[in-house]
């Protein structure tokens, strides 16, 4: 799918650069020295505006033709020769520091917005005027990303496209749509292979995911028309999901949408790595969330079902220091439901092994403890910020940390990054914004009243207690350790 993607590109660009720019799969010295004298002669936009976009096109030929280490050599030139000029930047800075009257003070201070403008940014505005330049740019992008952006050159490259990106991929200029079965065959194709939190393993799953109970909405951008920028997978249900593989079961038959009561976000999948650090989850949640409240109106709770995939990561790191990590009476607990619990390298070690989950006594001794660990990762912080990633991005959006689930994910994935517990985040649209400004301005985590309960053991600490805004009231059918 993406190989015949890059032909079409190729094949576009190599007619409007006459068939020139055509490359070697890597870039010599003297390759290198040609190369600069295009860009340069680009950039200072000798001609009209067809020979700008035959050099432009000819220039990204170049690029379209290399392999990953000619394409790197190729970005580093972009970085390194044709950055902010040095002595037209001290010339600037010196003509404002000296210049005394408001008239000049206001254009020596012009001049210099100008200089501070690399001469790289004019190429990488030309490809924009290309057929499929947009795309171009970010999948460059997403090269760039790969390489080591320690490098101060590099990263300043990466600042000016990221400035582009961020610009042209304003909010205000994204169409969201629904993407159902009868969408076209390559755009379907483009969500399996995007797909990033659930794998879609066959069209099977496909069709199920786009059911009548099922939606799917997307982001698009006008100069990218057939490839969704972000997208979210809802099932439409009777309360809250705790178990993705029975939300996911093929076998069930699709409910009726109108006897709905909840919308479970089960997937958000970012698809282009060239736009990271440029965020759109949070409005494309909120718009689905208002679609659908139009839509379906019976639906009153809107809910994720999302992974945990740093817990694992944090238990293990704690299992070195158990003392500090797990309260005494689940320690105690644990020794007594089955001595190999009670050491934490061994219980490391049983974990480790990934056949516990069918030990139903093992399950039953490890789910208050872990279920109560993980809610103590999901409310921590570290240099300021929330642990976890997902849970960054969800109580970042003003959602609220509503329930636990224990065996929520037994796939191979969900195992390996949370030893397979899985959380729903409530989004309550009257919340939404308090709970936002709460976790900005301090880090305040909204929780539910259960999940408050399970923080009891840590409430009293001097150090470290988790900052949280308890909400709603406990719900005693709900299957949560407490």
């Amino acid at each position: 799918m993406f190989d015949r993607a890059l032909l079409n590109l190729k094949a576009a660009w190599r007619d409007i650069a006459g068939g020139k720019g055509e490359a070697p799969p890597a870039l010599d010295d003297n390759a290198v020295a040609k190369l600069r004298e295009q860009i340069a002669e680009c950039i200072e936009a000798r001609g009209g505006e067809v020979s700008a976009r035959a050099r432009a096109a000819s220039i990204g030929q170049i690029y379209l033709s290399l392999k990953p280490e000619g394409r790197e050599r190729y970005l580093r030139v972009l970085a390194e020769d044709f950055d902010v000029a040095e002595t037209a930047l001290d010339e600037a800075i010196a003509t404002y520091r000296k210049t005394r009257d408001v008239a000049g003070r206001l254009a020596a201070e012009a001049a210099l917005r100008e200089v501070l403008v690399s001469p790289r940014m004019k190429l990488l505005t030309q490809f924009n005027a290309l057929p499929q330049g947009v795309k171009f740019l970010v999948d460059m992008r997403a090269d760039l990303l790969k390489l080591d952006l320690k490098n101060p050159h590099l990263a300043g490259l990466d600042r000016d496209m990221k400035e582009l990106l961020a610009a042209w991929f304003d909010i205000g200029f994204l169409d969201m749509k629904v993407i159902s079965w009868e969408s076209p065959a390559a755009l379907l194709e483009k969500l399996i292979a995007y797909e990033s939190v659930h794998e879609i393993r066959s069209w099977a799953d496909l069709r199920n995911r786009l059911d009548r109970d099922r939606r799917c909405y997307a982001f698009f951008h006008p100069r990218m028309p057939s490839e969704p920028l972000i997208f979210v997978e809802v099932a439409l249900v009777k309360g809250l999901s705790g178990s993705v593989q029975t939300l996911l079961d093929e076998s069930a038959p699709a409910q009726d949408p109108k006897q709905a009561d909840t919308a479970i976000f089960y997937s958000i999948s970012n698809t282009q790595d060239g736009l990271r650090g440029i965020s759109f989850g949070s409005f494309l949640i909120k718009r689905v969330v208002d679609d659908l409240a139009d839509d379906l109106p019976q639906i009153k709770t809107f809910s994720t079902l999302s992974p945990i995939p740093g817990f694992r990561r944090w238990l293990d790191a704690g299992l070195d220091a158990p003392e500090e990590l797990i309260p005494a009476d689940d320690r105690a607990a644990l020794a007594e439901a089955d001595e190999r619990l009670a050491d934490p390298a061994a219980l490391k070690a049983l974990l480790a092994e990934g056949e516990w989950q069918q030990d139903e006594a093992l399950t039953d001794a490890l789910e208050q403890p872990l279920v109560r660990l993980c809610a103590r990762y999901l409310t921590g912080r570290k240099n300021g910020r929330a642990l976890d990633p997902v849970a960054r991005f969800h109580l970042g959006n003003g959602a609220r940390v509503e329930r636990i689930n224990w065996l929520g994910d037994v796939s191979a994935k969900g195992l390996r990054e949370s030893y397979g517990l899985m959380v729903n985040y409530l989004y309550r649209r009257e919340d939404i914004e308090d709970n936002h400004e709460l976790f900005a301005r301090d880090g305040t985590v909204a929780v539910s009243a259960d999940v408050a309960d399970l923080l009891a053991p840590w409430k009293s600490a001097k150090e470290n207690a988790p900052k949280i805004r308890v909400r709603g009231s406990r719900n005693p059918l709900r299957r949560i350790a407490s």
